[in-house]
């Protein structure tokens, strides 16, 4: 029996445009019955989801990360399954679910892999897939330009992070968890819910997006140019090793700074502190490489 599937592509992605037809393609050569929606604004795939939510039996999401997290809120409700097709620029869902970027390769894990759930953070009402953060993290959303991520890709990223980085100033926060309340001075504090995020860092080392936990970081370095060993670090998320790193594990996390401070969700500037983070454990199901 062939599967609906509610498409929706990002032509606006850095891969998007071009790969709309192939998607499509591919797709149905999959004996998937599709009703496509390309090119919806982020406010619009919720409501789609809603509308035709009784017409189908899965979501087809094809972007970035950005685009994957304006469905979360429509998918926990509806408990509908996402395939997940990387067209983005980073693509931190899909590495962390080991789904590659090949249209075909991924088609097939939607058509023939297994399902799997997974834990989706929310901050002050907002969700998050990967992770929510401030400070340094924030400086390079608002200076990375859309053109710069369809040039460079994922360098994109790195090349912002060093123009900004030394204009950059330490911000005070208070952290409260695990019964503790913690003062700190801090770069970035990085709260996550998957493994990666910003292109392929790691949240930490043993992070997984099903183990019912978030990892928090916090940069409480003196110096900008003590981010180089970072560098080094951050793919494998072995930056707890590294002095001047906070890192800590809890299920709710507050943040509290003394002036409020923008909150990035998934690459997208979606609330402020006080900030109150929280983890909704097992809440969305998505399709996923078979287990060999």
């Amino acid at each position: 029996m062939n599967q609906r599937a509610l498409l929706s592509i990002n032509t606006h992605a850095r891969n998007g445009k071009e790969s709309l037809k192939e998607v499509v393609t591919t797709l149905e050569n999959l004996d998937f019955e599709l009703i496509v929606k390309p090119d919806q604004k982020p406010e619009q795939l919720s409501q789609l989801i809603y509308q035709y939510q009784d017409q189908i039996d899965l979501v087809i999401v094809g972007g970035g990360d950005g685009t994957l997290n304006a469905v979360a809120e429509a998918l926990l409700k509806t408990k509908l399954p996402l395939g997940i097709l990387p067209l983005g620029t980073a693509n931190d869902l899909a590495r962390t679910l080991n789904i590659p970027e090949s249209i075909p390769e991924a088609a097939k894990i939607i058509a023939f892999g297994e399902i799997k759930q997974i834990d989706l953070g929310c901050v002050n009402d907002k969700y998050f897939f990967n992770v929510a953060s401030l400070g340094l993290s924030v400086k390079i959303t608002q200076n990375l330009s859309k053109g710069a991520k369809r040039r460079f890709g994922v360098l994109a990223y790195l090349f912002t992070a060093l123009k900004v980085i030394v204009k950059t100033r330490p911000l005070r926060a208070v952290i409260r968890c695990n019964d503790q309340s913690i003062k700190v001075k801090t770069l970035q504090i990085a709260v996550g819910n998957g493994r990666y995020y910003g292109g392929g860092m790691a949240i930490a080392e043993d992070a997984a997006i099903d183990d019912q936990l978030l990892n928090l970081y916090s940069l409480e370095i003196k110096h900008w140019w003590q981010m180089f060993p970072l560098i080094w670090s951050l793919p494998g998320g072995k930056h707890k090793h590294l002095s001047g790193v906070r890192t800590l594990k809890a299920k709710y996390i507050e943040v509290d700074t003394r002036k409020p401070h923008k909150i990035n969700t998934d690459g997208e500037l979606t609330t402020s502190t006080p900030a109150s983070f929280s983890l909704i454990s097992k809440a969305i199901s998505v399709f996923v490489p078979l287990r060999e």
